[in-house]
């Protein structure tokens, strides 16, 4: 469980309630659930226009890594090629295929054979930036639509808050009704730039580091197979992807 993601959901929600009530309102002039289908649906519709539907369903699954985030693997990474760089000096490049079988991950599965197949190292950069690209595409485009939900929802926020003005506004003939009705009218804005800011912007962002670790971990294994392929010593090998620990 990531404790700061939890934590601050609850102080963005808390400063927002709280300030209300300090200013002598009610957590029920908040609670609109007209408001809320027109912003929040709404929102939906518009990233769903403009993403895939694997990408969107890519997209919500992420949502997960918000409170679970996926394990920083690099440290282990750099370990478990540190054991190769060393098995390859002594034994040669084919007694890596132990270590192929072994994988479970289908990008150093990918590399480890190819090495073994006897491709050159340029060959083998060309292939691997390849995959990394297409990896990286996959996972930021999916990251985008919680970026496009913050770039909607403050402007589907203010649709809302007109289409309640409408509404208050066939009502001119009951002024008791005019100054509860402009409040709910302007709770969609509130929900707009609410969901946008405290909500599906910080969300991307927090999705897209996330994302650029795991891209970082996809790069240092291409490196450090690289840096095999080319007979390097293990020590140098492990020296030189310390920096992708940073």
């Amino acid at each position: 469980m990531d404790w700061g993601s939890l934590t601050g959901i609850i102080l963005a929600l808390a400063a927002v309630l709280v300030a209300h009530l300090l200013d002598g309102g009610h957590i029920g002039s908040l609670l609109q659930p007209a408001a809320f289908i027109i912003v929040v649906v709404g929102t939906l519709g518009a990233v769903l226009i403009q993403t895939r539907l694997p990408v969107f369903k890519r997209g919500m699954r992420m949502l997960r890594w918000l409170f679970k985030p996926p394990e920083d693997t690099r440290p282990a990474i750099m370990r478990e090629i540190f054991v190769w760089s060393n098995t390859a000096r002594r034994e040669g490049l084919l007694s890596l295929e132990p270590y192929m079988r072994s994988s479970k991950h289908a990008f150093t599965a990918k590399g480890l054979r190819l090495i073994i197949d006897g491709i050159d190292a340029e060959k083998l950069r060309a292939i691997l930036d390849t995959e990394i690209d297409a990896y990286a595409l996959e996972q930021r485009q999916a990251v985008k639509i919680w970026e496009a939900a913050g770039g909607y929802s403050p402007t589907i926020g203010i649709l809302g808050a007109v289409l309640g003005l409408i509404h208050v506004m066939e009502n001119l003939t009951d002024p008791a009704k005019l100054g509860s009705g402009i409040a709910v009218a302007f709770v969609a804005t509130i929900y707009g730039v609410g969901f946008a800011n405290l909500f599906f912007l910080p969300i991307s962002n927090r999705l897209k580091v996330i994302v650029n670790q795991s891209v970082r971990a996809h790069e240092m294994i291409a490196d450090g197979l690289l840096l095999i392929i080319n007979g390097e010593n293990p020590h140098v090998v492990e020296d030189r992807l310390a920096a992708y620990l940073r």
